[in-house]
């Protein structure tokens, strides 16, 4: 693994210097949009959707959108405005019973790993909340932006897990449940043996992504039976190119027919001009060859 962030916990007078690493990663199966007929991939220009025009990256702004369906378009003196810290500090606010944590308002989940010269701090931090069963409430500055989160322990190791906000919690509102429906003893009861039934213990080896499984499956298949499209490469390297030429075609375009010109392409007459001249250059060496003569 790679650390992705350094920094220190602090609480109290204590300091531990940690590096952080991503806890988890997506194994999910993720395809390309391709053509059908010869494999390429498909790209994307980024068309404005009031003038049709093509933008370069250089005149794309942030936007935030009212709920009237205004846009407010937001500039870089802007967002230097804004709330940001550049802390390198995972800061204790309190320690909670770990039971007063929804599982909900977890978010993102990360490793901390000490410094060789922390290990001793970390470890008495690391015993003393598996010891009372708390967890640590933080704040921590990720990306400039200030969040909360928990710092709890995981198979030994300190993991901190980012918190969404309480207000980004949805509110569940289904009218079927407000009816005053309610289980009869002899539906519990049922209900509770089927449980028994069932009841057993977690273990994460019991489940696969058969989903997954099957895919790769597939394409091994495909690859082995020799069904591969081998897509030549684009001549055209960065698709910003192609978007600038267009750009500058369509710019082109608009100055003739304002002047009230063709906006024909201009190579072909270039073309006929240097066939002119081409032909002006063979009757002159011929003239020439005849004065010699």
């Amino acid at each position: 693994m790679r650390a992705i962030w350094k920094g220190a916990v602090s609480f109290g007078l204590v300091n531990v210097p940690i590096r952080l690493y991503s806890a988890t990663e997506n194994h999910d199966v993720s395809f390309r949009q391709v053509h059908r007929e010869d494999g390429g991939r498909i790209k994307y220009q980024r068309i404005c959707s009031i003038d049709g025009e093509v933008v370069s990256y250089d005149d794309i702004a942030k936007g935030y959108e009212t709920e009237d369906g205004e846009m407010v378009v937001l500039t870089d003196e802007d967002f230097k405005e804004l709330p940001a810290s550049s802390s390198k500090e995972i800061s204790v606010e309190k320690f909670v019973p770990a039971e007063q944590i929804d599982p909900m308002l977890y978010d993102k989940s990360y490793y901390l790993e000490p410094d060789k010269a922390s290990t001793k701090p970390y470890i008495l931090l690391r015993d003393a909340l598996e010891k009372e069963n708390r967890v640590a409430v933080v704040t921590v500055s990720i990306r400039t932006r200030m969040t909360m989160a928990v710092l709890r322990v995981h198979e030994g190791v300190i993991l901190m897990q980012t918190m969404l906000w309480p207000d980004e919690i949805r509110k569940p509102d289904f009218a079927t449940l407000d009816d005053d429906a309610k289980a009869t003893k002899q539906e519990l009861a049922m209900a509770d043996l089927l449980i028994e039934q069932l009841a057993g213990d977690y273990e994460p080896d019991d489940y696969e992504d058969d989903y997954a499984a099957a895919v790769q499956a597939l394409v091994k298949a495909k690859v082995e039976g020799g069904e591969i499209q081998h897509a030549p490469e684009s001549k055209d390297e960065s698709g910003e190119v192609v978007d600038l030429l267009a750009a500058l075609k369509k710019s082109v375009d608009k100055a003739k027919a304002s002047r009230g010109e063709s906006t024909s392409d201009s190579k072909p007459a270039a073309k006929k001009t240097a066939a002119k001249k081409t032909t002006a250059k063979k009757a002159t060496t011929k003239k020439a060859a005849k004065k010699a003569s």
